[in-house]
């Protein structure tokens, strides 16, 4: 019998990627790979991202250069052990036949996200509305941080969306969302995310928050306790008292992509992950109408001077239903070991070598992590 020759594929990450860059190969051809071992980093126009490997054995082939794009499903790689001859290997590539961007699969159909825009009164909100509910399972909704968006699931959104309904939104003040943030307060966003949830017909949902949208889920769980079945809150404000100013200062005032990239870097352990597309991006959006004034309500309503403004400790600790806690231990923005105020009614994870942003750089652990805490 045959040795099993693998394909590593242009891997899809996010349901709206088309194409990404080879940056660079982290492993030489001969090198023996494991299953889950760094192989290639790919860059899109969203993230640069580490793509692991999904088999154990030897890179035979490199077929993608650094620096070339190439559509999602086009052959990059190639792994089988060193006993598969040559002459297999290539026969292989030249049978190989990537599946066609515009051929999507069932399950990719039913995962692929509708784009909306759900009026709330004067608010306008980007919404994706992902995945199918099933009989016994609760949707899911997702919550974003400071100065960032929807997009920000973007790694773990697909993954669960196989499993349950997701919802992604974009805050007010950011994204494509309306920019008025009211009083910034996250009691008020709080109260926009209840009004979505209602817009959506959902009476009752699986509620996962990150930085500041951990902040604004704790809010809704103690508005709506009855909304929200559990709480998973990554890198959540609001549970303790320091913030790293710089990365508030640099958002806020940082007009270049130097004086920008060094912020934006404190949310992640792997600086590399933050890409010059990324950088950009924010540069446009802080140029938008009302967007840069949204970003300064929020930042002086929340956190001032390294110290944060807002505490939910004790909302947090009367909320009865199951709650998770995931934390890079790395975090340069708020620290982890914050964390430990809620340990006693919180299951509390920390991902070693992580920044401010695990579904980023553990996006795997932790939509293993969601899909457990989502199918119990």
């Amino acid at each position: 019998m045959a040795e099993p020759i693998a394909p590593i594929t242009m891997p899809k990450f996010g349901l709206a990627m088309t194409e990404g860059i080879v940056v660079g190969w982290l492993a030489a051809i001969g090198d023996s790979v494991t299953l889950g071992q760094e192989l290639v980093e790919i860059e899109t126009t969203k993230i640069t991202n580490v793509y692991e490997s999904p088999v154990s054995g030897v890179l035979r082939r490199q077929l993608a250069s650094v620096g070339e794009a190439l559509t999602v499903g086009a052959l990059i790689g190639v792994v089988a052990e060193s006993s598969v001859p040559d002459t297999e290997i290539d026969s292989f590539i030249a049978g190989f036949k990537a599946q066609s961007p515009g051929t999507a699969s069932d399950n990719e159909e039913k995962t692929t996200p509708a784009n909306t825009v759900i009026t709330l009164g004067p608010l306008r909100l980007r919404v994706q509305d992902s995945g199918i509910a099933q009989p016994g399972r609760l949707p899911v909704i997702l919550i974003h941080g400071f100065a960032g968006s929807l997009d920000n699931w973007m790694l773990v959104q697909p993954a669960l969306a196989e499993i349950t309904r997701v919802i992604t939104f974009d805050l007010p003040g950011h994204g494509e969302s309306s920019k008025s943030v009211g009083d910034g307060t996250v009691a008020s966003l709080a109260e926009v995310t209840r009004a979505l949830l209602q817009a959506l017909s959902i009476e009752k949902a699986h509620v996962v928050g990150h930085s500041l949208g951990g902040a604004v889920a704790i809010e809704l769980a103690a508005l709506t306790p009855e909304a929200v079945e559990s709480l998973t809150l990554i890198a959540p404000a609001g549970i303790g008292d320091s913030i790293n100013a710089a990365f508030i200062d640099g958002v806020l005032n940082a007009t270049t992509r130097k004086t920008l990239q060094p912020a934006l870097s404190l949310l992640v352990h792997d600086k590399t992950l933050i890409s010059r597309q990324m950088v950009e991006e924010m540069i446009r959006f802080k140029r938008l109408d009302g967007a840069l004034d949204g970003l300064k309500t929020l930042a002086v309503t929340s956190f001032e001077g390294g110290h944060q403004k807002i505490s939910l400790i004790a909302p947090l600790r009367q909320f009865a239903g199951k709650t998770a806690i995931l934390w890079g231990e790395n975090d340069e923005i708020l620290p982890a070991s914050q964390a430990r105020t809620a340990e006693h009614n919180a299951r509390v994870t920390i991902y070693p070598q992580t920044g401010h942003m695990p579904q980023l750089e553990r996006s795997s652990a932790v939509a293993t992590e969601l899909k457990a805490i989502i199918s119990s």
